[in-house]
């Protein structure tokens, strides 16, 4: 299946059971979905992809670079500030500033459904 560049979700999660359910999911779906156990996966993931991810799926509790650290490098390349995060986390209360670096919060584990929506808002084509 060819895939519309426009289309390209980044999912960052050092959990791979959860990691490759997500990515064979939004496949599923169309999307060709990119996946990454940490923030410094992601982070070259995105450096070196040919586009990037319409939204970054993105847990915050990982090792080597968690969430928050790969946030605060991903607002730092101006050409990847407005790519859109949506904080996947198994944590409820991730608080305001989770809220404040993300577009949207979803929490583990997650609903498919909801999931879908969120990407879809954030990957409109055209």
């Amino acid at each position: 299946m060819a895939h519309d560049l426009t289309h390209i979700v980044l999912v960052v999660d050092d959990d791979r059971d959860i990691r490759d359910s997500l990515v064979e999911m939004l496949e599923d779906q169309g999307y060709l979905a990119l996946g990454a156990a940490n923030g410094v996966e992601a982070l070259e993931v995105m450096r070196t992809s040919a586009a990037l991810p319409c939204v970054i799926l993105l847990d915050l509790m990982m090792p080597m670079m968690d969430g928050w650290e790969f946030r605060e490098a991903q607002l730092k390349n101006p050409a990847w500030t407005e790519i859109p995060v949506i904080v996947i986390s198994a944590y409820t209360d991730v608080g305001t500033q989770a809220r404040a670096l993300a577009a949207e919060h979803l929490s583990k584990p997650l609903a498919v459904r909801p999931l879908l929506e969120a990407v879809r808002r954030h990957c409109r084509s055209g």
